[in-house]
């Protein structure tokens, strides 16, 4: 397979942190053009929109959509109706309605769709997966906590409709959750922490069951100071596994198992271009779904004004 050619829509602090040194690292891609009405990147031709990208190059194969939330789903529908594939940054859409539409859109066009939840690519993660897939789960404990003024400066769309608050982050640890423990899970109860000033969350509460009685609890706050809390503790029949920093660190009953750098977005891309080759598409919408039953089912409680 020859190289694919990229656009970049988008090219805030994610691209920057993680998409370029991903690129770079990956091979198989040239990066051809961006597409941002605020910024540009160096050596890289850039364009307002995406849709003038598009009609600028239409050799691209493929485009990566790094949009605030609210933004995807149009991009993301012009790009496949284009006959682009398309990696959508997590989450994949502001709602499950959007995701749905864009899964249809991209099989009628036959082209890739890929949802890329980068935490599911963490060094740790299948290992975890592996070694729980025959263990009776009895409790989790999810603990996701960041300092919002440190990993979303001055971004005010999270506050926004759309922009999911703490799940902003909190569902990169639902994205783990879902890919490594054996059973579906349901929420049954949720309080959302809004601030007075913002639509959405800066705290969230979550409880959760599977159908084997097992309970899960996820703490999220976008308040912590100091460094993340990224951790995962499942307790099962055969000890306790601990998923930590972001799935790099994986012990069980404290023995360390294994211990890595972080190169989740190496992973996305390398699973992109293999999903591009074989013609397939990858959305899973159980993270995302999660998050609409807290919205739809959680207790709204009103906390203190932000300020950045």
């Amino acid at each position: 397979m020859s190289d694919v050619s990229l656009g970049l829509v988008g090219v805030g602090k994610i691209v920057r942190d993680q998409h370029l040194p991903a690129l770079a690292a990956t091979p198989g891609y040239r990066l051809l053009a961006s597409a941002d009405p605020r910024a540009s990147l160096p050596n890289v031709p850039a364009y307002a929109d995406m849709a003038s990208m598009l009609d600028a190059h239409p050799e691209l194969d493929a485009v990566a959509i790094c949009t605030p939330t609210h933004l995807r789903h149009a991009q993301a529908r012009l790009a496949l109706q284009r006959g682009k594939h398309v990696l959508l940054e997590k989450p994949p859409g502001a709602t499950l309605s959007e995701v749905e539409d864009l899964i249809d859109v991209a099989s009628e066009q036959g082209v890739t769709l890929f949802a890329a939840w980068h935490s599911r690519f963490a060094p740790g993660v299948a290992q975890a997966r592996e070694w729980l897939a025959e263990r009776r789960i009895e409790r989790v404990e999810i603990v996701w906590k960041e300092d919002v003024r440190v990993w979303h400066p001055g971004q005010t769309w999270i506050w926004q409709p759309g922009g999911m608050g703490v799940f902003d982050p909190g569902i990169n640890a639902l994205s783990i959750a879902t890919a490594i423990l054996p059973q579906a899970f349901f929420l049954r109860q949720a309080r959302l922490l809004v601030p007075s000033n913002c639509q959405t969350p800066i705290a969230a509460e979550l409880s959760f069951a599977d159908p084997g009685g097992a309970n899960i609890e996820a703490d999220l706050d976008f308040r912590q100071s100091g460094p993340p809390t990224w951790d995962i503790h499942v307790e099962t029949d055969a000890g306790r596994l601990s998923l930590t920093r972001g799935g790099c660190r994986l012990s069980l009953d404290g023995q360390l198992m294994l211990e890595a750098e972080e190169r989740e977005y190496a992973g996305l891309y390398a699973r992109f271009a293999e999903l591009i080759a074989s013609g397939r598409r990858e959305v899973d919408v159980a993270p995302l779904r999660h998050v609409a039953d807290a919205f739809m089912y959680g207790r709204r409680d009103t906390t203190e004004a932000f300020v950045e």
